[in-house]
Formats: structure tokens, sequence, C-alpha cells
């Protein structure tokens, strides 16, 4: 068996008035998980529980992300988290306070078995 790409959702979150990270990066991931329901661990013989899910997360500051907060956003799979730069901050006019943004991507993986091969 190896495990085989089937999905890619892509999610956005912002936090607007309070700098939080992880809360960005957790709507991020909300956004791309919560508009559509995976059926294809059921269509193959699997169980939603045996997906394998990486999430990966932009954000200006990725070293101030809570990977356990957003692992803990998923509804089941097995979970990896990476935090990369990327996102944006946009700084108000005072220069007092910030509007941050959050990209996540949750790419699920199953472990399926490999083609038969034919002689």
């Amino acid at each position: 068996m190896a495990l085989k790409r089937m999905v890619v959702e892509l999610g956005m979150g912002t936090d607007l008035t309070g700098a939080d990270y992880t809360k960005a990066a957790i709507r991020a991931l909300k956004d791309a998980l919560w508009h559509n329901s995976l059926t294809i661990a059921n269509a193959v013989g699997l169980s939603p529980h045996d997906m394998h899910v990486k999430v990966l997360v932009g954000v200006p500051k990725p070293e101030l992300v809570d990977k356990a907060a957003v692992a803990a956003t998923l509804p089941y799979g097995k979970s990896t988290i990476e935090v990369v730069e990327g996102g944006l901050e946009i700084m108000n006019d005072e220069g007092t306070n910030l509007t941050l943004m959050a990209n996540a991507a949750a790419i699920v993986y199953l472990d399926i078995p490999e083609k038969k091969q034919w002689p």
C-alpha cells in the first residue's frame, strides 16, 4: 500500500484586530475544510479516520502559530502541521494595530493499494 494524494483544499483566514497568528491559521484551515463533506475514504472502503492530512499554513511570522491548536481543528485523520512564511500583515493608518491574513492548504492522503500489475 502507498499514500496517495486524494484532495487539496485551500482556505484563507484573518484576525482583523488582534494580530493572533493561531486564530488566523485556524480560521484559514476551517475555511478550507468546512465548505465540503469528503466521502472519498468511504468510496474506497476506508474510514475518514484513515485519512492522513498534511496542513500547510502561511503567515508572516510562523513561529507565532500554535501547531497543536491548528491540528485540533481537524475532525478526524492523522495530521501533520507545517507553518511557513506567507500571508499578510496590514497595518492600520495610525500604525497601532494590524490585520493578519493566513492561508492554509489541507492535503488529504489515503493509504490505498497499488494498481495490480498484469503480466
